[in-house]
C-alpha cells in the first residue's frame, strides 16, 4: 500500500521561506511523477508544481521563481523549497505521487500558513 506523509508546514511570516517534505513508502517513487498541490481556505485544491522522474519540473504561473521542486529516489521523497512565501501562499498542501499506469496517490495534507 502506498503512502505518502508531508512534513514541514508551519505558520511563517510573508518573505520568509520554507521546505516542505513528503516521504513515500510502499513503493519506490522512481519511475513515478511526483507533484504537490495545495487547497487554500474556502477553495478548490489547485497545482503548485510537478516532478518527472528525469528531474523536468512545471510550475504554476503563481510560483514560478519563488518554488522549487525537487525530488531524491535514495530516500524516497519529494520537496519543495518556498522562498518569498505570501499571504496567498496559505493552504493545506498535499503531494501527490502518479504510478506509469496512471493511478494517483495522495498525502493527508501538511498546513502553511503565511502572516503579513
Amino acid at each position: 500500500q502506498v503512502q505518502l506523509v508531508e512534513s514541514g508546514g508551519g505558520l511563517v511570516q510573508a518573505g520568509d521561506s520554507l521546505t516542505l517534505s513528503c516521504v513515500a513508502s510502499g513503493r519506490t517513487v522512481s519511475g513515478t511523477t511526483l507533484a504537490w498541490f495545495r487547497q487554500p481556505p474556502g477553495k478548490e485544491r489547485e497545482f503548485v508544481a510537478s516532478i518527472g522522474e528525469s528531474g523536468g519540473t512545471t510550475y504554476a504561473d503563481s510560483v514560478k521563481g519563488r518554488f522549487t521542486a525537487s525530488r531524491d529516489s535514495a530516500e524516497n521523497t519529494l520537496y519543495l523549497q518556498m522562498n518569498s512565501l505570501k499571504p496567498e501562499d496559505t493552504a493545506v498542501y498535499y503531494c501527490m505521487l502518479l504510478t506509469p499506469d496512471g493511478t494517483p496517490y495522495w498525502g493527508t495534507g501538511t498546513l502553511v500558513t503565511v502572516s503579513s
